[in-house]
């Protein structure tokens, strides 16, 4: 899906949300903002609750060459303000991504963004022929992980992880 946009700041402020449909597209290679937004989206939560770690700061310095050249995909959620959201599908093997960085701007919180983007990410999970999508958390994000619950993800054993904090393991399976 293309779309003709003039690309604001994402708004990391915690204003309150802007009430507006919101549009759903995939990262646009060679394009700085998009790299950028992904990027700032992704450091404010990280931040605020760990602290960046070496394979975020190698994801989120490079996503293209971290997730797009790999067989990955990375997709926005585009609001009135500009890119709010966003969500990536690494590849790990064929017919297996990992659901990664997903993230929704503060002053968006709440508002359905994080579940439409993911939605929107399993649907192309599927389009991409996947029969499985994995993913990593930490227990403290009880919202996140009753959003992956609720759209039929389903707990792992723990196993090894490059993140330090990652404490939780789901699987969604087609």
């Amino acid at each position: 899906m293309s779309l003709s946009l003039s690309l604001a700041e994402v708004p990391l402020d915690g204003d309150s949300m802007k009430q507006t449909a919101i549009k759903l597209r995939s990262f646009q290679p060679g394009n700085v903002a998009d790299a950028a937004a992904f990027r700032s989206l992704n450091e404010w939560w990280i931040e605020k609750y760990f602290g960046l770690e070496q394979h975020d700061r190698e994801m989120l310095g490079d996503p293209e060459g971290h997730v797009l050249a790999k067989g990955g995909h990375i997709f926005f959620a585009i609001g009135d303000e500009g890119l709010v959201g966003c969500c990536g599908l690494t590849f790990v093997s064929p017919g297996v991504y990992e659901v990664v960085k997903m993230a929704v701007a503060p002053g968006w919180q709440g508002a359905g963004v994080g579940r439409k983007l993911l939605t929107y990410t399993v649907e192309q999970g599927r389009a991409l022929g996947a029969h499985r999508l994995y993913l990593e958390t930490n227990s403290s994000l009880s919202n996140a992980i009753h959003l992956y619950e609720s759209l039929g993800f389903r707990h792992l054993p723990p196993r090894p992880s490059p993140y330090v904090r990652a404490n939780v393991f789901m699987e969604l399976r087609f």
